[in-house]
């Protein structure tokens, strides 16, 4: 499955820059599904997206500033607003109206858990729903957003694989004794799927510290969302009552690539844990499955008769049916 050869992806919602790296008098580039598309901060603070080309000599606009809310170009200085309507063009005559086909191509974009989300088509589902992140007994943490070479689906079967944990994970949470899950039980969803599971996993030290628990030996109790295409939401509930969420989408750059944006949520404060301590633990664990993801191969087939499977790649076989019934005329 290459992303950039199904229009359908573009009816999704991706989060693809954090919005304290965008400025509010400069805009950003980025490439969504194989596009260079522009994105900025409009004259009410929101962001905006649209394709990274001026309509008169196709400059990329990302190479220009932000005026009063409109992205103005480089290279002549026309100026544009976030529906795409040209407001100002330096060249013409106060007095001379401008023309309606002065314009540019813009996307849905929101703001959303301190990201800018963007669809580059009709939206055909909403922008995940995380409700922890509203609650205020929780705290949201950004915790890394970098690219990484391999297919977003690899990302997301990743997330919802728990036979990999003892191979992979050797120094962070990986059990030699539990190769499998104890329990696992899945059910569809209208936005993807809903697994629930339990893991025995060792803790090591730097973790103990962050649960706030003495003993190396524990079940994890799981709650893991799939939202699609790819994002997933980790839901860890501990013995001692502490919850640890981690939200992971991989945004599609291109077939071969991802930008991966990951924040987790937790019901307790910097006092009990500091971010920092909780960031370097998830850190270490996500650079653990990066070594092992970014070899594999980014063209998914969605064939189960393409790859052999065993009994904990359910979910992952149930991302790849569903994705396929989608893309089937």
């Amino acid at each position: 499955m290459l992303v950039t050869s199904h229009s359908l992806f573009k009816r999704f919602w991706y989060p693809v820059i954090p919005m304290s790296l965008l400025a509010e008098e400069q805009p950003k580039s980025f490439q969504l599904l194989g596009q260079k598309i522009v994105l900025w901060i409009d004259a009410e603070g929101k962001p905006a997206a649209a394709l990274d080309r001026c309509c008169h000599r196709s400059a990329h606009l990302s190479l220009g500033s932000v005026k009063q809310g409109a992205i103005a170009c480089a290279y002549h200085g026309w100026q544009y607003d976030r529906s795409g309507s040209c407001l100002h063009v330096p060249q013409l005559p106060t007095d001379t109206p401008i023309p309606k086909n002065y314009r540019i191509h813009t996307f849905a974009c929101e703001e959303r858990y301190g990201y800018v989300w963007v669809c580059m088509g009709d939206p055909i589902n909403k922008i995940a729903e995380i409700p922890e992140a509203s609650d205020p007994q929780f705290r949201l943490i950004p915790e890394f957003y970098e690219v990484w070479n391999c297919a977003g689906l690899r990302v997301m079967e990743n997330e919802m694989d728990l036979a990999h944990p003892t191979f992979v994970h050797t120094t962070t949470f990986g059990s030699a004794d539990h190769p499998i899950p104890e329990e696992l039980e899945i059910t569809e969803t209208d936005y993807g799927l809903r697994a629930t599971a339990i893991l025995g996993v060792v803790n090591p030290k730097s973790q103990q510290k962050n649960l706030k628990m003495d003993s190396d030996i524990t079940h994890r109790q799981l709650q893991m969302d799939w939202f699609m295409p790819f994002t997933c939401k980790l839901r860890i509930n501990y013995p001692n009552g502490l919850v640890h969420i981690i939200v992971n989408t991989a945004t599609p750059i291109d077939d071969k690539s991802s930008q991966i944006v990951q924040f987790c949520l937790r019901n307790d404060t910097e006092e009990q844990t500091k971010a920092a301590d909780a960031i370097a633990f998830d850190r270490q664990v996500t650079l653990e499955d990066k070594a092992i993801l970014e070899t594999t191969d980014y063209d998914v087939p969605l064939d189960a008769k393409f790859e052999q499977h065993m009994m904990t790649d359910r979910p992952g076989l149930l991302m790849r049916r569903k994705l396929a019934a989608m893309l089937t005329p």
